[in-house]
């Protein structure tokens, strides 16, 4: 490995030890390699430009603007009330509701972060209220936001989509197979835990009730289905469909629900301004790194490197799940993105496997990451709402780790999860 490459890693890792926020380490980081290179400063500029200079990367800001236009509109109460009436009597009925809203909702957030933070104080306290044991309830918030990034919209898949140059609606039809299956999985387990426990359900309020509240929430379930409607029945890009998002959520908010006021406008765009600036921040700051590993062939030697371990994909697959388990550890999954899909992806088409397949499965492993520790975005926004410490949700959340890790395994050797709707529509 030459001197760059070497510096490039090792100062990258000495400032994330330090604990300086990713991308401000991944912008120090390819700055020492310019600094002590031939190559001008003003690659620096010019490369971070280069990042930001894609159409479908517009999307990112309009799906960040939709999801909390639509929280703010109303929307994620009447999609809770909606599962509380399909599952909330069910023996640890308030925990499944949890689950089944952030599946809900991921369809309109695009971020599992937003997922948490708009079903948490819903649900949290309501859950303490009938004597679910703290640490769990907040274990429980976090992981129903998990699915935020894998059940379409989903920020992480355009930026994958965008590095990788595959479609982006393809991937998002290959996110409802996993996202239904870990949505169910959790809910599975929070199932036997509260049998276990003791933490009984609502009472049944029939199905009047059920479609008295589906019919409240109609306008929120509609959205995805205009979403991937629109682009696949030819009508609208990508981008165009997180623009159509935004314009469908204000008039939800202000003319249907009525919950939104002009006055919350500037309130909702400095929120949505702020989340697109660090997924924006970090996109640049990967872009110039990934520039700099590209140009100095690691993908070419890294592809060689695996191949000559092996030419099994199935063996492959397994070696990158473990990169990407321990890399979302540390990473959040738009970083990782950005960095390690330059590097993988020529590996993986090398071996022949669908780059849409593998998105979806970087994607998916990447989502594990938001509720492990030690920086598990998730995890700080549910310590947050349930005041505890990182140190007790991270004893609580074993059980869902254990269960979505087993589900990684299950999608990642039954490739039809994600590609069955991809392949049905082309």
């Amino acid at each position: 490995m030459s001197f760059t490459i070497s510096l490039l890693f090792i100062s990258f890792a000495v400032f994330l030890i330090l604990n300086i926020p990713i991308a401000v380490a991944l912008g120090l980081a390819t700055s020492a390699v310019v600094l002590t290179s031939d190559l001008p400063l003003t690659l620096v500029v010019q490369r971070i430009f280069a990042s930001n200079d894609n159409f479908p990367l517009m999307a990112i800001p309009f799906f960040m603007l939709a999801g909390t236009i639509m929280t703010r509109g109303g929307v994620s109460k009447r999609l809770v009330a909606f599962a509380d009436s399909l599952v909330g009597w069910l023996t640890g009925g308030l925990g499944i509701v949890a689950t089944l809203a952030g599946m809900f909702f991921a369809a309109i957030s695009g971020s599992s972060a937003a997922t948490t933070a708009a079903i948490g104080p819903i649900l949290f306290p309501e859950m303490e209220k009938r004597g679910y044991n703290r640490d769990f309830a907040a274990a429980i918030v976090a992981a129903a936001g998990e699915t935020g990034i894998i059940i379409p919209p989903s920020v992480t898949m355009v930026v994958y989509g965008v590095i990788a140059g595959v479609s982006i609606g393809d991937l998002f039809l290959g996110g409802f197979g996993p996202g239904i299956l870990m949505g169910l999985s959790m809910a599975a387990l929070i199932y036997f835990v509260s049998k276990k426990y003791n933490y009984g359900g609502t009472k049944w309020a029939g199905f009047s009730n059920v479609w008295k509240t589906f019919v409240q929430s109609i306008w929120g379930l509609l959205m995805p289905v205009i979403i991937l409607g629109g682009i696949y029945g030819g009508i609208f890009t990508p981008t165009e469909a997180a623009a159509v998002a935004v314009v469908y959520g204000l008039f939800v908010g202000f003319f249907i629900y009525k919950e939104l006021k002009i006055s919350d406008l500037p309130k909702i765009v400095e929120d949505s301004v702020k989340s697109t600036a660090v997924v924006m921040f970090i996109m640049d700051a990967a872009g110039l790194f990934s520039w700099i590993i590209t140009s100095h062939q690691v993908p070419v030697i890294l592809a060689n490197y695996f191949v000559s371990l092996t030419n099994n994909p199935t063996t492959i697959l397994m070696l990158i799940n473990i990169l990407l388990l321990i890399v979302g550890c540390f990473l959040n999954a738009s970083a990782a993105i950005t960095i390690l899909a330059p590097i993988l992806v020529p590996v993986v088409t090398q071996m022949g496997i669908d780059p849409v397949f593998f998105g979806v499965l970087m994607t998916v492993n990447l989502a594990i990451g938001t509720i492990t520790p030690p920086v598990g975005v998730d995890l700080f926004v549910a310590t947050t709402i349930a005041n505890i410490s990182l140190e007790r949700i991270s004893k609580a959340i074993v059980g869902f780790l254990i269960v979505l890790i087993i589900d990684l395994i299950i999608v990642t050797y039954v490739p039809d999860i994600i590609m069955w709707l991809p392949n049905m529509v082309k």
